[in-house]
């Protein structure tokens, strides 16, 4: 897959990606975060709704307050990891507005306001269900085209769908809802806006079948580790990635046994006799 890279931001200032939206990205760059968490601040008529506080980071937290613009009058979460919520409590202590988020989050500690439901409306948005990288997962819908994509649909790298609630069949579920829906502009939980989304959606979807048919290929009647799949799979990958790699891996390993394809054992993973 080609994916997108852009240079580090500047952390302190938001910054115009589509009208009316800003995204201000957090300081905690690495491996799984790209640059940092975006922040989405999106202008109403009364005031400003923020997608995503971000990390339990005071600097970042005062940067929204900052950059804001106006009283802030919502605030949104995609989905209930920590790097997207963490700043959540000090900036509802800070402002008063209420939470919105699915109605059954991931996180214990998120306790929305207003627990929304799939296609649930607030203002020029609407909530759409896309589990697979987390249950409680959302996208957000905008009037005018633009789909708030949080971690299912990042274009500097591919979602991380095992562990912390993934569910790989949620995942290709997800992506098939995407492309039934018309967008003309991705803005990620992570890294640079996508400008031609359905297409990118396509080649997830083709890399993730890619991936599928590897495992299936490196499977045989004598159980293997995830680990050797892993290294047999991703031979170049670097070490600080593995343990994500890993996860897609055993995540795509359980869609396969949930379909009669492989099956576990403490020994490892082997095919799955059929017929």
């Amino acid at each position: 897959m080609r994916f997108l890279t852009e240079t580090a931001p500047d952390h302190t200032q938001a910054q115009p990606v589509a009208s009316g939206i800003r995204r201000l990205v957090a300081a905690n760059p690495g491996p799984m975060t790209y640059h940092g968490t975006n922040t989405y601040l999106l202008g109403w008529e009364d005031g400003v709704a923020v997608i995503d506080p971000g990390p339990d980071d005071a600097a970042h937290g005062g940067h929204i307050l900052a950059q804001a613009g106006g009283p802030i009058r919502a605030i949104l979460l995609t989905h209930g990891h920590h790097d997207h919520w963490g700043g959540l409590a000090a900036l509802k202590r800070a402002t008063g507005a209420p939470v919105y988020a699915w109605h059954h989050p991931f996180a214990a500690e998120v306790r929305p306001d207003v627990k929304f439901t799939d296609g649930a409306e607030l203002g020029p948005l609407r909530a759409v269900h896309t589990p697979g990288h987390a249950p409680d997962h959302l996208c957000f819908v905008h009037a005018d085209g633009v789909v708030f994509s949080g971690d299912v649909v990042m274009g500097w790298s591919t979602t991380v769908v095992g562990g912390q609630g993934g569910d790989m069949a949620d995942y290709f579920a997800t992506l098939d809802r995407l492309l039934g829906m018309p967008a003309s502009l991705y803005l990620p939980g992570h890294g640079p806006p996508i400008t031609e989304p359905l297409v990118y959606v396509e080649s997830l979807r083709h890399h993730r079948r890619q991936r599928e048919a590897a495992i299936v290929a490196a499977l045989g009647a004598a159980p293997v580790s995830v680990a050797t799949l892993t290294r047999a799979i991703y031979p170049s990958l670097e070490a600080s990635l593995r343990p994500a790699a890993e996860r897609n891996v055993l995540a795509h390993l359980d869609k396969l046994e949930a379909e009669g394809r492989a099956m576990p054992s403490d020994a490892g993973w082997r095919i799955a006799h059929q017929g």
